[in-house]
């Protein structure tokens, strides 16, 4: 069976034929064509590539077609090869040498999100001599498979069955993010418009979440000229997510309702998480997402300037807001038991449409109307009791031993929402002896404290939306959470050892771009374990964990044989087995030329 191009009435079409013996009515014996399959037009499957129909060919020949509906065809027109390897004691060929072939499943992912394209018109455009696409690729191969510093990611060149730069002066890596500062918002746009069109990316609903990554350094960043502009130092000292008392850079990341992300922006360390939405929302979603959309956040960005930002701009908003910084009429309501409607034993709510004045952007005073939800649940109990025990057991002891405790910085802290104002007469400079301290512990704000224990406030703009549902979107913020914890641990993001704010950023892209490569497996995973049975090492959620996913694709080797013959190694072990399963990859029991090696890569789809 071979594959042949007709043109009908000016298309191209592609069949699957085969010559059939035949002895015709003369006696001659001569050959027919029988048409076994008819493929479709050639312009259905080019993939614009060069020589795309004898690409084609060969991957039929090998087994590995660049055309789905030719798989069945293919093993019973494969002739089953003999190999014979000689080796000879003594000879290099003896000892092993695997080398990575997984980066190809990583490049495919870059090809279909329009960065390869990206890097190399750029390159063509400019005055760039070095191979700006392939220290690319390195820095993102690196980070997922093997994170290190840039410069040991760039020395990871030999480990890949193919080398991906030839010539290399490895500082140019430091060019190369450069680059990436200069060009983000182009790199993020081409990842959103490709998401948006191969993907489907729907984003009506947007999460936005901020976190912090610290650096093995002591001091702050001084404030510096840009341009004849201050710009103050990026690594400060902040709330520090992790408690480390390094500078920090704080990191907010957009992501749609999918858990795929959307972008990234940067602010100095120091920089209050409310004070990050504006900025993050002006430089990433304003002029990008024309179309209403709501966004999802925490509390620690639920401000009504930010309220303000988006209501303007016709947006909607669902945020969780503190309950214990309300009016106390607010928490009134909130434990007044009348009006919660009852979802078992473990889940409870009940919701009110209120009016609010807020001071808009522009100075001026609004009337708004927003929707409050306020939830009790078991889960949320349970985990508040847990993260408090050790301190309210510490204020049972102090309440009965006073004299006995030494308060640590820490302690002193939480213990200040609890203590009395009297504890000393700033007239006379008065303190009281350790003893009397019992008498200072307010034990009704401590009940007050317990008693908003496994409650949640929600407020929405969406006066309309059913509140299970208002409920069910804020809870997809736990998702972003996730997206942090595989960038701080799967991708090593911190500690940052770059320095200057431009590489800064640049790393950081780095990082999100290879969120975006790991979400992509992860989903995939997940959308072919809903159409197959439940696997115990398939989730609903991620398909597989980063850290799972980095572990497989290292494994995902080949072996270079004598006569130019390739041999793929542990193929059949559990989770890699899982993520070809996910992407279609088959790959027959057999070895392999280079050539063959490229027909598989070519062969993966990513969107389908």
């Amino acid at each position: 069976m071979f594959i042949e191009k007709v043109n009908n009435n000016g298309t191209e079409y592609l069949r699957l034929v085969e010559n059939m013996a035949v002895t015709r009515q003369n006696g001659i014996k001569g050959y027919n064509k029988k048409i076994i399959l008819s493929i479709g037009p050639l312009s259905k499957f080019d993939d614009g590539k060069p020589d795309y129909l004898k690409r084609l060919r060969e991957s039929f020949k090998n087994g590995v077609p660049l055309i789905d509906s030719l798989k069945p065809f293919c093993e019973s027109n494969h002739k089953l090869e003999i190999y014979e390897i000689k080796l000879k004691e003594g000879e290099d060929a003896c000892i092993g040498h695997p080398k990575l072939y997984s980066q190809n499943l990583i490049e495919r992912i870059l090809e279909e999100l329009g960065l390869i394209s990206l890097f190399a018109s750029y390159k063509a455009n400019t005055k760039i001599e070095f191979d700006l696409v392939g220290f690319f690729r390195l820095l993102i191969y690196g980070r997922i498979l093997n994170p290190s510093s840039k410069i040991a990611a760039i020395k990871q060149n030999d480990d890949y069955y193919d080398p991906i730069i030839k010539d290399i002066y490895s500082y140019n890596v430091y060019d190369t993010l450069d680059f990436i500062y200069d060009y983000k918002k182009q790199i993020t746009n081409r990842i959103n418009n490709q998401l948006t069109k191969k993907a489907k990316r729907n984003t009506s609903i947007i999460y936005y979440d901020v976190t912090n990554f610290f650096f093995e350094i002591e001091e702050n960043d001084e404030d510096r000229i840009v341009d004849g502009q201050v710009q103050k130092g990026i690594r400060q000292r902040g709330v520090c997510k992790e408690h480390r008392p390094q500078p920090i850079v704080q990191m907010g990341l957009f992501m749609d309702s999918s858990g795929l992300p959307i972008s990234i922006e940067m602010f100095p360390g120091n920089t209050l998480d409310h004070l990050t939405v504006k900025t993050a929302l002006a430089n990433n979603i304003d002029n990008v997402i024309n179309s209403k959309y709501i966004l999802v956040g925490d509390r620690g960005i639920c401000n009504y300037n930010n309220i303000s930002h988006l209501l303007g701009l016709g947006k909607g908003y669902i945020l969780s807001k503190s309950i214990l910084k309300l009016k106390n009429e607010e928490k009134a309501w909130i434990t007044n038991q009348e009006g919660y409607i009852n979802k078992g034993t473990n889940f409870k709510y009940k919701s009110r449409i209120t009016r609010r004045e807020i001071t808009t952007e522009t100075g001026e005073k609004k009337d708004i109307v927003e929707k409050v939800i306020c939830y009790w649940s078991k889960k949320h109990y349970d985990r508040q009791v847990r993260e408090n025990k050790s301190f309210l057991e510490f204020l049972d002891k102090l309440l009965e031993s006073p004299a006995n405790f030494r308060i640590t910085r820490t302690q002193s802290k939480r213990l200040a929402a609890f203590l009395k104002k009297d504890v000393v007469n700033e007239e006379t400079g008065e303190t009281f002896d350790s003893s009397k301290l019992k008498g200072l512990i307010d034990v009704d704000e401590v009940n007050k404290f317990k008693e908003f224990f496994g409650y949640y406030q929600i407020i929405t703009s969406e006066i309309d939306m059913d509140d299970l549902k208002v409920i069910d979107i804020y809870h997809g913020l736990s998702e972003i959470e996730n997206q942090f914890r595989i960038m701080k641990s799967d991708l090593n993001t911190r500690p940052i050892f770059v320095r200057n704010p431009e590489h800064i950023e640049a790393h950081l892209t780095i990082c999100l771009i290879a969120l975006v490569v790991l979400r992509i497996i992860q989903k995939k995973i997940v959308s072919k374990s809903e159409k197959t049975s439940k696997s115990r090492e398939v989730t609903w959620e991620m398909g597989l964990t980063g850290s799972s996913i980095k572990d497989a694709l290292n494994k995902w080797t080949i072996d270079e044989l004598p006569g130019g013959r390739f041999r793929f190694n542990n193929i059949d072990e559990g989770n890699l087995k899982i993520i070809l399963n996910a992407f279609d990859i088959e790959i027959p029991k057999k070895l392999f030329t280079k050539n063959e090696l490229k027909s598989i890569k070519t062969s993966i789809k990513i969107f389908s």
